[in-house]
């Protein structure tokens, strides 16, 4: 398939933020309540049937788990209003991510969704995956995993005419990045520990706003994923390589094509071609503002969409009334 982004043109990138807010506003109803499975299925229903309004013939590759594990956009489910007959669209969706965040009320949860044309976007596998990522105006491939953690703070300190010790990275705060955030600390790095939400984490070293110089660590591969379409519309560079943690992790990913278990993936790799990103703020964050309700049946919304072909972000505010 080309990267021709005719497809894409088909699809308004308006629509893609008006899929996040249902998402967003559904989950908001849980934010407090201590569910996190309640937060996550009412997330998944809104952004399902947001999805299903769409003249597309869409594809969830990255989603809820595998169609025997997940009631709803699990991989490989059909979405839209034109199976067999519209733009074929791959999509990459979190309809909540940070569902412990949301349960606790705490900072930085998102709806986020990318979209792009069929093939564009890596199957990954429920899985974890090792992380790194800078954000623009950096020289290609500054960042590398396979060199040690001062090494990477070292290359882009240089470049930022900065002190190692000036460098401000972003991990998410797990036991498992004890040696990561010791490293850091060696080399007297700023950390901003994060407790969910590591798309948010990548995102927002493309925001000198963050002041985040850097994202470092294990998580998700399908949230690298979207992170990668992300900095894939506004700049940034992030390297991604699969970790598994037994045979049948290997074979999911072997299923879904993958044979390179060792490979590391270059953000292109990832998110090919032309794609929109879409995130809306489910509850408060450095990023976005989270869901705000009003008087009146009042809700509003505050999203960013994005798009790799033209490099363009909108920030999008949205009043809405809850009938």
């Amino acid at each position: 398939m080309t990267n021709s982004p005719n497809n894409i043109d088909r699809l308004l990138v308006l629509e893609m933020v008006r899929v996040t807010e249902a998402a967003a506003i559904a989950a908001a109803t849980q934010i407090g309540r201590g569910d996190e499975k309640a937060a996550d299925a009412a997330a998944v229903e809104a952004m399902r049937a947001a999805l299903n309004e769409l003249y597309m013939d869409g594809t969830v590759v990255i989603g809820e788990g595998e169609r025997d594990e997940a009631p709803m956009l699990y991989i490989g489910e059909k979405v839209g209003t034109a199976i067999g007959k519209g733009p074929k669209i791959d999509i990459a969706l979190d309809p909540l991510e940070g569902t412990t965040i949301t349960a606790k009320a705490g900072p930085n949860a998102l709806a986020v969704l990318a979209v792009a044309e069929e093939g564009n976007l890596l199957n990954a596998p429920d899985v974890y995956m090792d992380k790194i990522a800078v954000g623009p105006g950096y020289s290609p491939n500054i960042i590398d995993l396979d060199k040690s953690v001062r090494e990477n703070v070292e290359a882009v300190a240089k470049e930022k005419g900065v002190e190692p010790a000036d460098i401000i990275v972003c991990v998410l705060d797990r036991a498992r990045h004890e040696k990561i955030i010791t490293e850091l600390r060696a080399i007297g790095c700023g950390i901003m520990l994060i407790p969910d939400g590591d798309v948010a984490g990548v995102i927002a070293t493309s925001d000198p706003e963050t002041t985040i110089d850097m994202y470092m660590g294990q998580g998700g591969a399908p949230e690298g994923v979207l992170a990668a379409a992300a900095l894939r519309c506004v700049g940034g560079q992030f390297k991604g390589r699969l970790l598994f943690r037994n045979e049948d992790e290997r074979a999911r990913a072997r299923k879904w094509g993958i044979d390179d278990l060792d490979k590391i993936y270059d953000l292109t790799e990832l998110a090919k071609g032309d794609c929109i990103f879409a995130a809306t703020g489910v509850t408060q964050g450095s990023l976005l503002d989270g869901v705000k309700k009003l008087r009146g049946g009042k809700m509003t919304t505050e999203s960013v969409v994005m798009r790799a072909s033209s490099g363009t972000v909108r920030w999008v505010k949205s009043e809405h009334v809850i009938k």
